[in-house]
């Protein structure tokens, strides 16, 4: 892991940013695939597979956009790697736990870590952003 801790800001924040979207893309082919094994062509069906997957994707999609944001503009205004990799592995792992741990049967601690996860990760980064608003 010492690779990390020689990464510029910049590559912390492509690293977690590229992290973020192929768990994105992931996701959408979940939906694609379900869709297909459902035979749904559009929506979700009233099929609870299909509208699982895609409350999944819609859920880190509600997310993700944000965070990666986030990461830009906290390169831009340079922090140190460590601190975007902070935001970046809090979110990751966030969505991550989030999305393997999704039910439509009954709620689930993954469930709860991973949005307790994220909304540290999107607190965090608020706070950092907010402080070098005046600060920096």
């Amino acid at each position: 892991m010492s690779f990390l801790t020689q990464m510029s800001p910049a590559q912390a924040a492509a690293l977690w940013s590229g992290l973020l979207i192929l768990l994105l893309v992931v996701l959408s082919v979940r939906v694609v695939l379900a869709r297909r094994s459902n035979r749904v062509l559009l929506g979700d069906g009233g099929n609870a597979q299909v509208i699982l997957t895609g409350r999944v994707f819609g859920n880190a999609s509600e997310y993700i956009p944000a965070g990666i944001a986030a990461l830009a503009i906290l390169t831009l205004l340079g922090l140190p790697a460590y601190a975007l990799h902070m935001v970046g592995a809090l979110l990751f792992a966030g969505r991550l736990i989030h999305a393997l741990s999704l039910s439509d049967r009954k709620p689930t601690p993954g469930r709860v870590i991973g949005m307790a996860l994220t909304f540290v990760a999107l607190i965090l980064a608020g706070a950092m952003l907010v402080v070098h608003a005046f600060v920096g």
